[in-house]
């Protein structure tokens, strides 16, 4: 095995207390998690010339503000932002004057269009459960649902005749299971509805993935980019591979298409400029601006608009990149107050310690990163000069971290081999359970911390086991292909896990002695990385039932650019939902809670 190495290399990072004070008066326990968000950090506006070129700061602020548009008559910029909480529509002037709020609910609100006349905004929103398209009548505020459809719905584009209302959806989309066995797979057509609903009609038979429709100025025409499911996947793909889309005009009327770019790359968010020319942006390591006449910039534009005198170019980009964070962020339940963190965190029951992955995602090579309860005084605390180290947790105890350590993503690397693994708290004494023989996952203590759960999939063995840390006697505790992510109870001898086995990724728990098998969660889309509370009353995990809320190649580099944390109680009853957003969330962890 590659020597492992102990660093101590400290990074300081403000933050605050992660152990909250509840009030006594209060009937339940006010309860603190973090958990793994894989979007920005923070994004912010810039307005710029049609080009790119000479780009400046619209409306900076530490929230995420993203998906910026013009109002026809350029006097007003609508955007998305996440200052206040959830995320919802906001309007301002295109010099930062004149700041309005213009929604306020604690779904998620994003993608807004005004129409041409400035009296009606089309956004989409999920306060219907799935990503649908709304209008807000802005005189009176009175808010319609246009789509209400179980599937999602994006990008809406308004005609500028007022007649009709463009946008993608994946209704049509079978969404199949990626290569990897737990992705989705996203594809969307382009539609066009009139403003009340009526007279919808599929314009696109793409039959991979058709987006971001923006109309002509005769209303006559739709600008798209399409592409087909495999290009999809490479762009999708967290090895960031190049996928090809092309720019297309759409004849509404007729349906005929003619495709106006040639060549590689991933090409998305056209727009007609006037003239008949046309624009749009590239992804990758040519990323910028393109135009169809005339030079472009070079750089990260995402989710850009141009004016409708084709002179500017309105568009977002990320202005933070430390990793990994550690701040507070909005909840949907007050109840269970959230911390976004790096990717698999964990809390020491005793002394508050925090320990996560330091990288941000799984696949890459990852060491153990320890810091203080409130973020400060960060540190590696173990790493490997070869092998990725995965999924830490404090032991019951605080004296001891397990982990997993090997190579993982056998769909992407090849074959896996990995071991569960323990040190000391402070690094030292490094332990491996496991022979080595298999790929061995997401170890979980038992609530005495003599055992570990562990999830081991290989050709010969697949399932969970538990092995005992004393001995090294291991015993299969499941026979399940796609069981993973378990976790012990630290109230019970019950283990929380997820199966595949019901054709469908739930969440179960069974008995440490294999007995008891229940099924606790019924919902469409995956369901996984459950964890309990700190005294066995919640499991928090993650669900993609709410489904896609935005075309996934607008999200490069993700694989599954969807999924929000939610919490059930110990038997599956009384399911709450505490994020609601674009990014793909997970790896939920349980803070100490004192009360008073």
């Amino acid at each position: 095995m590659p020597r492992l190495i102990i660093l101590s290399a400290i990074v300081i990072f403000s933050c605050f207390d992660p152990v909250l004070t509840v009030n006594a008066q209060s009937p339940d326990t006010t309860y603190q998690l973090a958990f793994v968000n894989f979007g920005p950090l923070n994004t912010d506006l810039f307005i710029a010339d049609a080009n790119g070129s000479n780009a400046r700061p619209l409306l900076a602020h530490p929230g995420l503000d993203y998906n910026a548009s013009f109002s026809h008559d350029g006097n007003w910029v609508l955007f998305t932002s996440e200052r206040n909480g959830s995320a919802d529509i906001y309007r301002v002037h295109p010099d930062g004057a004149g700041l309005e709020q213009l929604t306020n609910d604690p779904s998620f609100d994003d993608q807004a269009a005004l129409s041409w006349d400035g009296k009606f905004l089309a956004f989409v929103s999920t306060r219907n459960g799935q990503a649908d398209i709304y209008i807000l009548e802005l005189a009176s505020k009175k808010i319609t649902n246009v789509t209400h459809h179980p599937a999602g719905d994006f990008r809406p584009a308004w005609s500028p005749d007022g007649q009709w209302i463009a946008f993608s959806s994946d209704r049509d989309s079978k969404k199949p299971i990626g290569n990897g066995g737990f992705e989705t797979s996203h594809s969307t057509e382009i539609y066009v509805a009139r403003p009340d609903g009526s007279a919808l009609r599929r314009v696109t038979q793409q039959q991979g993935l058709a987006g971001s429709p923006a109309w002509s100025a005769d209303s006559r025409q739709l600008i798209i980019y399409e592409t087909i499911t495999a290009e999809v996947n490479k762009i999708t793909s967290v090895r960031q591979l190049t996928g090809t889309t092309q720019i297309t005009a759409v004849d509404v009327a007729t349906n005929e298409r003619h495709v106006l770019t040639t060549g590689t790359g991933t090409k998305l968010s056209p727009c007609w400029l006037p003239g008949n020319r046309f624009a749009y942006v590239t992804t990758g390591a040519q990323a910028g601006i393109e135009l169809s006449t005339g030079p472009a910039e070079r750089g990260e534009f995402n989710g850009p608009s141009w004016s409708a005198d084709g002179r500017q170019v309105v568009f977002f980009r990320e202005v933070e990149q430390a990793w990994p964070p550690f701040k507070k962020v909005y909840t949907r339940d007050k109840q269970f107050q959230l911390v976004r963190s790096g990717v698999f965190p964990s809390f020491s029951p005793l002394s508050g310690e925090f320990i996560c992955n330091d990288q941000k995602a799984a696949l890459r090579h990852n060491s153990v990163m320890r810091m203080d309860a409130d973020g400060n005084n960060r540190r590696v605390l173990l790493t490997d000069s070869l092998k990725n180290i995965l999924c830490p947790t404090w032991s019951p105890r605080g004296d001891k971290i397990a982990f997993s350590i090997g190579t993982f993503f056998q769909s992407i690397n090849g074959r896996a081999k990995a071991d569960i693994g323990i040190i000391n708290r402070d690094g030292s004494g490094l332990t491996i359970l496991t022979d080595s023989s298999c790929n061995a996952g997401f170890p979980s203590w038992s609530t005495d911390g003599k055992k570990i759960v562990y999830r081991v999939s290989s050709d010969s063995l697949k399932g969970l086991f538990i092995i005992d840390i004393a001995t090294h006697a291991v015993k299969q505790l499941t026979f399940d292909d796609h069981g993973n992510f378990p976790s012990w109870s630290p109230a019970a001898d019950v283990i929380a896990f997820t199966s595949k086995r019901d054709g469908d990724f739930e969440i179960y728990t069974i008995k440490a002695d294999g007995t008891g098998l229940k099924r606790l969660t019924n919902a469409p889309g995956n369901d996984a990385h459950c964890s309990w509370s700190p005294d066995g009353k919640w499991i928090a995990f993650s669900s993609a039932r709410g489904g896609f809320k935005d075309e996934s190649a607008l999200h490069p580099a993700n694989p599954q650019p969807y999924g929000d944390i939610y919490v059930m109680r110990a038997d599956g009853s009384d399911v709450r939902m505490l994020t609601d957003n674009q990014y793909e969330e997970g790896t939920p962890a349980w803070m100490p809670v004192k009360l008073k």
